[in-house]
Formats: structure tokens, sequence, C-alpha cells
């Protein structure tokens, strides 16, 4: 090279030297000098080609700063991505927006106690929930680019897979555990065989996980998970009775505690004091009002009139015929207005809450109850009498049987007892004219608690308005 540039510069003036500096600096920066270099030379209008550049003598001069032109754009470094303890790049998730705290580093906060290592996340449970599902859809676009389908790696609706995957994280045992329990018919809680409950395969589903044949790890934790509790005869059937045994005492405690309570509600009707003494104050109140009109001369009424003492008003417009009433009971009873509230209140304590109950639902529930019995029963005696892996279960649920079997004929001696006092008792006020038909059996107790809560709000009128009582008890509502 030096020998052919010797002979250039000996035909043409020498030009001035360049800076010695700037070549260097050139040659540090290849991404500044490297276009220029890569451009072909160029012919001037005359034909004569114009000198080369400076050349690669300075390159090699200082060779730590020639290292070659710089890579493509496509090879840059990229940014990585953040990785979970595994190694695995952390999928992206739904942001949550706040404003972070920057405390000055003198100053103590809260956020000082909190220990780094004191809470972990379930990141397969908080992926499931809040991801974006970015591998499913690079999967897609590759798919689409590749045109050749390949198999879905789940075998259940993503909905459905999603609700699996929440429940069997509540179950906080592993499904080998779990089969174990379903095998001796023990050893599984309410909570967790409610979540078990709710995740019943339908029948496709169970064909579908009974039928694939790949890689278990291909499908998802919740699938595998009722994929291997499928293995256990009859897995769901013995959930159902598992759960239906935990909840057969409370079951029974209900239903009796119910019966218990229209029992004592029926014999506080009967005799209540002071209730009476309001019937008959009602009656002959009424009796009084009704002078010369087919209505006039009862010796009995429908309670359904206690609720439309109200509604009759005196000549004052504010006075009504419950009003009258109450004062009446005080003045020949000799008490306070606190003392006839609490008075009732006390002696039809069990009527108040009675009116909340629902024969038909308690009729249900025993129904309930009965059809369970008979469900666990085919399922102990004909189902897996044969199967000598759920001799555990079968025994355990024999037990079980016998006792309750035995309470359910109490229950259902109880539920015939109570209709019949219920029955009797609204006969004792209302006579034989009781439609068998009637859409309320107890609609009797209804009508006692909502003439106590009118009772209640007139007693509060009178003690804050202290309302004049008149001398004629009749004229303030001709």
């Amino acid at each position: 090279m030096e020998s052919v540039e010797v002979p250039r510069t000996a035909t043409a003036p020498p030009p001035p030297p360049p800076p010695p500096p700037l070549p260097r600096i050139t040659s540090t920066f290849p991404n500044l000098s490297s276009p220029r270099k890569s451009r072909p030379p160029q012919k001037s209008q005359s034909g004569i080609p114009p000198p080369p550049c400076p050349p690669p003598p300075f390159l090699k001069g200082n060779s730590s700063s020639a290292k070659g032109p710089p890579p493509p754009p496509s090879q840059l470094p990229q940014l990585t991505p953040p990785l979970g303890k595994d190694g695995v790049p952390l999928a992206k998730l739904k942001p949550l927006h706040w404003d972070k705290v920057r405390a000055p580093p003198e100053q103590s906060m809260v956020w000082d106690k909190i220990r780094s290592s004191s809470f972990e996340l379930d990141e397969e449970m908080i992926e499931s929930l809040f991801g974006y599902n970015l591998r499913s859809t690079v999967k897609k676009t590759e798919e689409a680019n590749s045109k050749t389908p390949s198999p879905s790696k789940h075998v259940l609706d993503p909905k459905r897979l999603q609700n699996i995957t929440i429940l069997s994280k509540a179950l906080s045992s592993t499904a080998d555990q779990v089969c174990d329990s379903l095998m001796r018919g023990d050893g599984l809680g309410l909570q967790q065989l409610e979540a078990l409950a709710k995740m019943v395969p339908t029948n496709e589903e169970q064909l579908k996980l009974r039928g694939f044949k790949g890689n278990l790890n291909e499908l998802g934790s919740a699938e595998r998970y009722v994929k291997t509790l499928l293995t256990v005869p009859l897995a769901f059937h013995r959930v159902e009775a598992m759960l239906f045994r935990e909840t057969f005492e409370d079951e029974v405690f209900h239903l009796r505690n119910s019966f218990s309570m229209l029992e004592e509600a029926c014999k506080e009707l009967r005799s209540s004091r002071l209730f009476l003494k309001l019937l008959e104050a009602v009656l002959k109140t009424g009796n009084r009002m009704n002078v010369g009109t087919i209505r006039g001369g009862a010796r009995a009424f429908k309670l359904d009139a206690l609720l439309k003492l109200s509604d009759v008003k005196g000549t004052d417009g504010k006075t009504t015929l419950l009003h009258f009433v109450v004062q009446e009971i005080i003045r020949t009873e000799g008490m306070r207005v606190s003392d006839l509230v609490t008075g009732l209140t006390t002696e039809l304590y069990n009527v108040k809450k009675t009116a909340t109950i629902d024969l038909d639902v308690l009729a249900t529930s025993v129904s309930n109850l009965s059809n369970g019995i008979s469900k666990l029963n085919n399922l102990v005696e004909n189902e897996l009498s044969r199967d000598e892996r759920s001799r555990g279960f079968v025994e355990s649920m024999s037990a079980f049987l016998k006792y309750a079997g035995s309470n359910l004929k109490e229950v259902k001696e109880e539920e015939d007892r109570v209709i019949a006092l219920v029955r009797e008792i609204t006969e004792y006020f209302h006579g034989n004219h009781v439609s068998k038909d009637e859409a309320n059996p107890l609609r009797i107790f209804v009508i006692v608690r909502d003439f106590l809560g009118m009772l209640d709000h007139v007693c509060k009128e009178l003690r804050s308005s202290k309302m004049a009582y008149s001398p004629n008890p009749l004229a303030p509502f001709r």
C-alpha cells in the first residue's frame, strides 16, 4: 500500500496534513464513519475518479477501537422481561393504577414494617384471573402463519376451567389426598366438600377428560386435578353423599327448632291473657260501631279485622279505632301504655318469630332429607356393594344410614303433629270454616305479628303526644 501512495504524492502537490486527532475520533465511533465508507466511489463529470478516502492504515494503528461494523438494528440487545423465581418470564397482567409514594429516608412509615418474605403471591392464580393471555395470542399467531392447526392444550371451556382452578385452590389438598378421602368416606370438611360439589363435571366433560390420551402436562392444573378424581369409582356421587352426611345434623336441628317454635306459638296464642282482653275490647267496640247493621251482634270475628282498626278514623282526623281500643284497655286494666306493649311482646314472643316460617319450605326440607337417604342407600347397597376397594366407604355410610333413618322418622312425626296443632289453633280463632286449600296455613301468625307492629306504633304515638281521652268513647267515631 505504501509503495502505491508514494508515486501518487510525487506527481501532485501534497495536500495539507489533516489534524492528527480527527481520524482517531472518527475511527472510535464506527456508527458515524461506516455509512460513508460503505458507499462506492462516484466518478466526477470529467470521468476521473476522486482520490480514495483516508484509509485503513489508521484503523490498523488503532486496533483497540476497530472492532468491525455495528450490528444491524435487529441484532441489537432487547430488553428482557422480568423473570419469576423459576426463571420463567412473568406473564403480563392487567395494571393497577395507583400513585407511588416516595418518603424521605429519615421518615418512618407503615411500609417499613412490611417484611418482603411475609406474603407470597399465587402466581398461577393471579395469571389465570388477571393475565392478558399473551401466550395463547402468540400461539394463535404462529398457527395462522404456519397454517398447521395444533391440538388445544385445554379440554374444558376456558371459563369453566377458571372456576375449577379457583375451587381447586380452596381445597388445600392434593388430588391424591382427596381421592384417598373419597375412597375411605371421611377426611374432608364441609368447605372442601362444597367446593368439590361445585366442580362436578358434566357428562361431556367427563368423556373428554377420560378420553384424553396425550401428555398430562399439556392439561391445565385444574383439568389434571379433575381427571385424577375421576379415577375413583363414582367420585362425585361420593362427594354428594359425604356432603349430605356433613349437613344432615344442621338440617335436622333447623327443622326441629322450627317445629318447636310453631308448637310454642300455638300455646302462646291460646293462653295469652292480654291478647284475649284485646280481642274482647275489639269485639265489643265493633259491635257498638255496627249496631243496626247486618254486621252487628257478632260473637266472633276473623283476626284479619285487627289490621283494619287503623283505617277507621275519628272526626278529628287523627284518632283511629285502634287508639280508642288501646286507651280502653289501659283504662280498664289500670296499666300504662308501655306495660301493654311489653306484656303482649312477652306473651306472644314465638308468635312473632313464627310468622317468618314457611311451612312449604319446611316440608321441602323434610322431603330432601328423605330423598338424600334413599339415594345414599342405593349408592351403598347397589352401586358400590361389589367394589372391594370401596369397603371403607360402604361401612362408613352404612353406620350413618341407620342413624339418619331414625332421626328422619322422628322429624316426620314432629312435622305431622305440628301441622295438626296449627290447624287446631286456626280453627280455635276462625271456627271450622278454614279452607284446606288456604295458601298460607300460618296466616294467623302473620296477622298477629303485623297487628303487634301496628299496636307498637300507636302506643308510641300515645306516649309521645299524650293524646287526651274523650269522656264519650264513641263520640269521635260518629
